[in-house]
């Protein structure tokens, strides 16, 4: 430990501590824009900084190591006005559009600025433009709000290992950008999203989709049906003002009614689905003896991601698709039936967590159907600003229930979109299936993690080495493990994003700190909600919902069989030469289109 001095106060940390670290420790924020502390310290913005007595220059707090007997000041009048004329520069070559800009209210820069008392701007010069990235199904990129704070390029690095972004050009020029500055498009990106989430303006964001919702919802010749993923219920919560995880299921359900929605379901109910074939497919596994490790496939970032860097693990991933196409298949096929819907006629829309939804929705083998099963996608923060366009607020809003006949889910079905959910779901059937006995707790606690976790369980017969990998980041280096042949497993949950669901690319923005683990364990707070409401479920596990056993009845036929391998499974391919793809060339005209 050493001492020092910072703004007449005594602190003691431990030595290498960055100075900004030691002053919050006693409650003095110093305010920064690139900063996330344990993955991004580039002292690219230089607002944080402070002056050091003995020394001539201001010096970057992030990345100062504290010393013994130092002395430093961080609020002095030159220190103040030193970064009011940093922010001014800022704000010099960037474009003034916050009251129409998607982080209006929620932006880092914008902050800052009115901490600082900001009102005009004595520097005037020429500003950088760039033309708009929008050519990607999922993200948006808008250079001219680049900061070039660099956070992109630490998430995308160090936890996605994706690599896409770069500093591209210098000096006054310089931007940050896949290679060539092209787009996202021509790029290895898997539109996780977490980059959107990191960014403190509004540089990188999701592509809205919320005027075609309300177009379709207006269209009196259209049935709109909307589905909405495990993990919304306890995160769209914290934007009205509750605490993080709050359960506001009924709520939810309430609001999308009085949006328009001619049937509200419940996308838990596609997630039982996937359970079962899951669960069935890796019991055909056993049988075979492989190949193994068996990987989830319901994310659609985690799936691209091993088509692009792990071809050679293309076999190893499930062939069921996630829980949103499963839904949209098995409405346009058995609720159109049943309901006596022309399917071209129904809109199907999704609320999720994630961006990646809108890329996976295009790909071409999403047609079960015989049309494109999902039609469109929305993420948290659009559902959010859809309720506040229509003047909704879930505080004042009654509990109502899903409609049937999707909309009874197990509690396997509402965990998927908590750390370790899938997992832990399908091991709930896979148990009783494989050991042919009931199991005597639900809870496979082994299995929640914020990133890398690995268990055995004993079902009957068989000890099954599973793992939980959260991020694609851990997923590389769990796969390269598994290549070297130092690690075997039998079954692999890969999330792209920090506590799988709950911290995806499409939910709220939380910038109240600069901390990276604290912001990802805002996030996994999140999944307290959907434990909860697994533990009051009447059924939660997957294979003893009736409304999932009554469907196989009476419509799919045997789990794996030939009805649910056609609306349920999809193939993957290798894209390790993506620029030259056939099917990439088509999947990109289809989203220009």
């Amino acid at each position: 430990m050493i001492n020092l001095t910072i703004d007449r106060q005594q602190v003691s940390v431990e030595k290498g501590t960055p100075v900004l670290e030691a002053a919050r420790k006693i409650g003095i924020d110093i305010p920064t824009l690139c900063y996330l502390k344990d993955l991004n310290a580039p002292a690219a913005c230089r607002v944080c900084i402070v002056q050091v007595e003995g020394r001539p220059a201001f010096e970057a707090s992030c990345v100062l190591p504290a010393e013994e007997g130092m002395v430093v000041h961080t609020n002095t009048p030159a220190v103040l006005a030193a970064r009011k004329q940093v922010l001014e520069l800022f704000l010099s070559d960037h474009p003034f559009e916050c009251l129409t800009c998607e982080r209006n209210l929620n932006c880092e820069l914008q902050r800052l600025a009115k901490r600082y008392g900001i009102r005009d701007l004595p520097v005037e010069g020429e500003r950088n433009h760039y033309p708009i990235d929008h050519v990607s199904p999922s993200v948006v990129r808008e250079p001219d709000k680049c900061i070039r704070c660099r956070r992109c390029v630490s998430v995308c690095e160090n936890y996605i290992s994706a690599n896409i972004y770069r500093m591209m050009d210098r000096s006054f020029q310089a931007v940050v950008g896949p290679a060539y500055n092209g787009s996202l498009m021509e790029s290895p990106c898997i539109y996780c999203g977490q980059c959107i989430t990191v960014c403190p303006t509004s540089a990188l964001r999701e592509q809205d989709s919320t005027a075609r919702v309300f177009e379709a919802l207006a269209n009196p010749e259209l049935h709109v049906v909307v589905q909405t993923a495990p993990s919304i219920r306890s995160s769209i919560a914290e934007e009205f003002g509750l605490p993080v995880g709050t359960p506001v299921e009924g709520q939810m359900v309430a609001a999308l009614r009085r949006l328009g929605f001619d049937r509200v379901f419940d996308d838990c109910v596609a997630a039982d689905i996937c359970v079962i074939e899951e669960a069935t497919e890796f019991m055909e596994r056993l049988k075979k003896g492989g190949p193994f490790p068996q990987f989830t496939s319901c994310c659609p970032s985690w799936v691209l991601f091993c088509e692009k860097f792990y071809p050679q693990f293309v076999a190893n991933l499930s062939e069921v698709k996630s829980p949103q196409q499963i839904f949209g298949a098995l409405v346009k096929t058995y609720y159109a039936k049943r309901a006596g819907i022309d399917p071209a006629k129904i809109f199907v829309v999704s609320v999720m967590p994630c961006v990646s939804k809108k890329y996976e929705l295009l790909r071409p083998e999403m047609k079960a159907s015989g049309c494109q099963d999902i039609d469109a996608e929305i993420s948290t923060r659009e559902f959010v600003r859809m309720l506040f366009q229509a003047g909704l607020d879930i505080r004042k809003l009654p509990r109502e229930e899903f409609d049937s006949p999707l909309g009874s889910a197990s509690g396997a079905g509402v965990i998927f979109g908590s750390t370790g959910g899938v997992l832990e779901a399908t091991l709930r059937t896979v148990y009783e299936w494989a050991g042919e006995k009931p199991l005597k707790r639900l809870e496979f606690e082994e299995v929640r993690s914020l990133e890398y976790k690995e268990a055995v369980i004993h079902a009957g017969p068989h000890e099954l080495r599973v793992a939980v990998a959260r991020g694609t980041g851990a997923a590389r280096r769990l796969m390269d493990q598994v290549l070297a042949g130092k690690k075997r497993y039998h079954f692999v949950e890969v999330m792209a994003c920090p506590g799988g669901c709950v911290g995806g690319g499409g939910q709220p923005i939380y910038i109240e700190t600069n901390d990276w683990n604290e912001q990802v364990s805002h996030r996994t707070r999140r999944a307290g909600g959907l434990y909860q409401l697994d533990r009051e479920r009447e059924y939660r596990k997957a294979h003893e919902n009736p409304v999932i056993l009554k469907l196989y009845e009476e419509y799919l036929g045997r789990p794996g069989g030939p009805r649910a391998h056609k609306l349920f499974h999809s193939g993957h391919v290798s894209r390790k030469l993506y620029a030259d793809e056939p099917l990439l060339k088509k999947e990109r005209d289809l989203v220009r289109r």
